[in-house]
């Protein structure tokens, strides 16, 4: 499989896993009041969990018997996407004042290349 299909599959998932991230963000953040890091974390990392197994199974047709040390791979490689994430937010937003919301997008832009340039050679590296 080419590495553009890869890449266009990376997306459609990570696509559905950015609902699950601002449906998420959105709820804590709006409606429970908690505060929008936190709120912005905690969707994250719930869009990182789906976004693995579907990457595992979909994406790169994982087949490593190993599921959990595959799965610490991703989630690191996520935290530190979230760290990336949280910081184009914090630019963009509490420095230059952009909408949350809109900042956000351009977060899981950035975040995205990184997400998948670093699970391609490192996390799924077997499995292609």
């Amino acid at each position: 499989m080419g590495i553009y299909w890869l890449i266009v599959k990376f997306c459609v998932v990570g696509f559905s896993g950015t609902f699950v991230d601002f449906g998420t963000t959105w709820l804590l953040k709006e409606k429970a009041k908690i505060y929008k890091y936190l709120a912005n974390s905690t969707g994250f990392a719930l869009g990182a969990v789906s976004n693995y197994f579907l990457n595992r199974i979909w994406t790169f047709h994982s087949e490593n018997p190993h599921v959990f040390n595959e799965f610490s791979k991703f989630f690191t490689v996520s935290m530190f996407g979230l760290l990336i994430n949280n910081s184009v937010i914090w630019l963009l937003h509490g420095r230059f004042k952009l909408n949350f919301y809109l900042a956000k997008v351009f977060a899981i832009g950035v975040t995205l290349i990184w997400n998948f340039t670093v699970n391609y050679f490192y996390t799924f590296h077997r499995t292609i």
